[in-house]
């Protein structure tokens, strides 16, 4: 199993339309993609000085899966985000392998 995780720090002001975008929109278009089998959707509970920090965890069958997804949806999925949000966040992501 293959975890796709993407850590963001938003700003406080759009954190309620942020959400529901996330929920109805983004979420739903990167699990349309049909490279992802699940996925988990998180706050993180810490210091939130600079930002509040949401995490969203994808799961994918096989690493070629993700590839796929980062070839083929990424890209433009990252583009509607900038286009939506320009600089009132900033994400990473990482890409892990659950240990059996």
């Amino acid at each position: 199993m293959i975890v796709y995780n993407v850590t963001v720090k938003i700003t406080p002001e759009i954190e309620t339309e942020w959400i529901k975008w996330q929920k109805e929109e983004h979420i739903p278009e990167v699990m349309a993609s049909g490279f992802f089998t699940d996925y988990q959707f998180y706050r993180l509970l810490h210091d939130e000085e600079d930002g509040i920090t949401y995490i969203v965890q994808y799961f994918a069958k096989t690493m070629s899966d993700y590839d796929s997804y980062a070839e083929q949806k990424a890209p433009e999925l990252r583009k509607k985000s900038m286009d939506k949000w320009g600089n009132r966040f900033i994400a990473f992501r990482t890409v892990m392998k659950v240990v059996d």
